[in-house]
């Protein structure tokens, strides 16, 4: 689809079926390359990918669960049964939890986020490098938050999830990168998506005190997302590889 900043590459896209993830399908295909979209909920799959191929683009997807090693596995050697290769990644797939004081945070909310939010990452990280390392290389970005970089009471699994995430990408940049894969991070402040505006409902005020604590005073468009991503996965940044780059208006400047 022309030439791109993604022209020719196949890129996964976990949590795909909506918000960032589904976002980033457009960008990534408007950009050039062949997606893979991966999430649980197949008739949103199935809708995103019926319209990108009405655009002109390449896209499939895959019906799985990234908490889940052997998921995880099916959806990384589909992209290479299907399309030969699998360059790139980007590593959406992530839960939030509503805001509860650490001592009163029931056990099963915890282990749901850590287990979507890291566990959920670690199954992907492991899969993707093995398929990029017979190819000498390739390029992974993982969605982190604002809340991988500073704390916000009341959402203590939350922050732990995000600074894992930032912590497995530096390592898998770290021990990888004499390898030729680079693995970077996005932390998306807030951002317009279905769990946003739910969240937001249930809680009067909150969509203006986080405008308040943002410099630019608004909530992100998915697509501004997207665009970060789409930009460290191409080869227009060869050089950079551990880096966590904010999208956030300026919140982690504050």
């Amino acid at each position: 689809m022309g030439n791109g900043l993604l022209t020719d590459k196949t890129i996964l896209i976990t949590g795909a079926s909506s918000g960032i993830g589904a976002a980033a399908a457009n960008v990534f295909s408007q950009e050039g390359a062949a997606v893979v979209l991966v999430a649980r909920r197949e008739r949103r799959l199935a809708a995103i990918v019926a319209e990108l191929r009405d655009k002109g683009a390449e896209a499939s997807y895959v019906v799985g669960d990234m908490t889940l090693a052997a998921d995880a596995a099916r959806a990384v050697d589909f992209a290479v049964t299907e399309y030969g290769r699998l360059d790139a990644a980007f590593n959406n797939a992530g839960i939030g939890g509503d805001r509860t004081p650490l001592h009163l945070m029931p056990d099963d909310v915890y282990d749901a986020i850590m287990g979507v939010n890291v566990r959920g990452l670690w199954n992907c990280l492991r899969q993707e490098i093995a398929a990029m390392l017979p190819r000498g290389g390739g390029a992974i970005v993982n969605n982190s938050s604002v809340a991988g970089l500073v704390a916000v009471p009341a959402a203590a699994p939350y922050i732990a999830s995000k600074h894992a995430v930032i912590g497995l990408t530096r390592a898998a940049a770290d021990e990888y990168a004499r390898h030729g894969v680079r693995v970077n991070a996005v932390a998306p402040g807030t951002t317009r998506s279905e769990i946003t505006a739910d969240w937001f409902s249930r809680n009067p005020g909150m969509e203006e005190l986080a405008h308040a604590v943002t410099p630019q005073g608004r909530t992100a468009e998915p697509e501004e997302i997207a665009a970060a991503a789409a930009w460290l996965l191409s080869d227009r940044c060869p050089f950079l590889t551990g880096a966590v780059v904010p999208v956030d208006g300026g919140f982690v400047n504050r």
